[in-house]
């Protein structure tokens, strides 16, 4: 018998895999747990319709990663704060701190768990890489200036 695994079955397969198994697994396991659906037409159709839809927004979701690579590299953004003697910081810049400088100064929505940047506790320019998308990713400049 076919049928379509609505969740991860050990031994069995994955979530949205269309599987044949034996007639009474199917029926008094996997029917009984809510674990699969038996495979008929519509089902089959609608399990195409929702990878076709997957794989539509994941190439979305690639190309404005791109696209937001393609503007943020090789830019400048400026971040003021405050700071003491010996160009220290009294605290230091976080990646909120730079998401909201490219939201403000380059209009771009950037995460602050995708952007990659060591320690920044003094006054400079800084390189920050954003991991936009698995192997997506661009290299910008933080100008950390006095408040």
């Amino acid at each position: 018998m076919k049928v379509i695994l609505l969740q991860d079955v050990q031994g069995t397969g994955k979530k949205g895999e269309l599987k044949e198994v034996k007639d009474g697994y199917a029926k008094n396991f996997l029917f009984k747990q809510g674990l699969a659906a038996e495979a008929t037409k519509a089902t089959i159709a609608e399990l195409d319709s929702k990878k076709q839809s997957v794989a539509h927004q994941k190439q979305v979701e690639l190309d404005t990663a791109k696209a937001t690579a393609e503007t943020l590299a090789g830019k400048t953004v400026r971040v003021s704060a405050k700071g003491g003697e010996g160009g220290r910081l009294f605290g230091a810049v976080t990646g909120k701190d730079i998401s909201s400088a490219l939201s403000a100064q380059l209009s771009l929505n950037v995460e602050k768990k995708k952007l990659v940047h060591g320690e920044i506790k003094s006054f400079g320019t800084f390189e920050v890489e954003a991991k936009l998308y698995p192997n997506v990713s661009a290299k910008f400049y933080v100008a950390v200036g006095e408040k």
